[in-house]
């Protein structure tokens, strides 16, 4: 969990693509903050000052304390619109978060111990399931990541949720249900390899079965 990201940003009169195509001509990303128990607020963000949080990662999993002129309002992205040809932000919005409060974000998972796994080095292949968790999780206790580790992993075997160390208080979405994260499989050569090898064991018997004569009744 990283420390809070301090954010200035200013009030923005006025709602609607006016305000907006005005703040983005000087510069400025618009965006809105809401939640919690006051009125939505429109805001406008420094465009580079958010292009470089954007860039770093991680930004809709961090916490920031926005300054709207000497008030301090901790929040969360809960969404950034891009522009689809300069690939750069145009739009923010921010959650309002109170002290003690949960929020349900998408957390990305980050694989390690592969060059270790006994299944890998045999040649299997990481079947990764889950590339990000749905989780819920204390304002205060926020992951970036979620680290899985699979060195330990032959082919065959998997990683569940239940198998997982997160962080206090940060809870799965899904519940009741111990759902599959990873798992290591063996690649399609070897599955070939033992069908080939269990249908040529499986041969001599049905043809032993198939040779063997019916029995003739007595005669009386």
């Amino acid at each position: 969990m990283s420390k809070n990201q301090e954010l200035k940003v200013e009030a923005r009169e006025g709602r609607g693509k006016g305000p907006s195509y005005q703040a983005r001509q000087k510069g400025l990303i618009p965006g809105v903050i809401y939640g919690g128990n006051d009125e939505p607020q429109t805001i406008n963000v420094d465009a580079r000052t958010l292009e470089r949080h954007v860039e770093a990662g991680h930004f809709l999993t961090t916490l920031f304390n926005l300054d709207i002129g000497g008030k301090t309002t901790r929040a969360i992205p809960r969404q950034v619109q891009l522009d689809p040809v300069t690939d750069r932000p145009v739009h923010v919005d921010f959650l309002r978060l109170a002290e003690g409060a949960t929020v349900r974000l998408e957390i990305p998972v980050q694989y390690r111990g592969q060059e270790v796994s006994p299944g890998l080095k045999k040649g299997g292949v990481l079947n990764i399931v889950r590339r990000s968790l749905g989780l819920s999780c204390p304002a205060e206790t926020i992951p970036n990541t979620i680290v899985v580790d699979v060195s330990k992993l032959d082919i065959n075997e998997s990683v569940h949720i239940s198998n997982l160390d997160l962080p206090e208080g940060v809870k799965p979405l899904i519940r009741g249900r111990d759902f599959t994260v990873c798992s290591v499989v063996a690649p399609t050569t070897m599955r070939e390899e033992v069908k080939a090898a269990d249908a040529a064991a499986a041969a001599p018997a049905a043809g032993a079965a198939a040779a063997k004569p019916a029995a003739t009744p007595a005669k009386k």
